[in-house]
């Protein structure tokens, strides 16, 4: 499956996240998924809550736009992006 996908309401993405990292980035990492590293630990769903804030921050929507589709406790995550598809894709392919 590649990195990124269009869908009428948006875009999903798979990203591969590394926890416990020095900052916070999302860059791009394969043709198959984007790669994340965030400060907070792999507990409690502290990972996933960090990389919803950001990516939303990365794709300039707000959270509430970005919902975890599978891989809630796996390393590499699909997430759905809601708003303009073209919009999306244009900042997804600039990653």
């Amino acid at each position: 499956m590649p990195a990124w996908a269009l869908r009428p309401d948006g875009i999903s993405i798979a990203v591969r996240v590394t926890p416990r990292s020095a900052r916070d980035i999302l860059a791009a990492g394969t043709d198959d998924h984007f790669a994340a590293r965030l400060t907070a630990p792999p507990v409690e769903g502290a990972a996933n809550t960090g990389l919803i804030a950001l990516v939303a921050k990365a794709f300039g929507v707000p959270k509430r736009d970005v919902t975890l589709v599978a891989g809630d406790t796996a390393r590499l995550k699909r997430l759905h992006i809601a708003g303009a598809p073209a919009l999306l894709a244009k900042i997804a392919a600039s990653l």
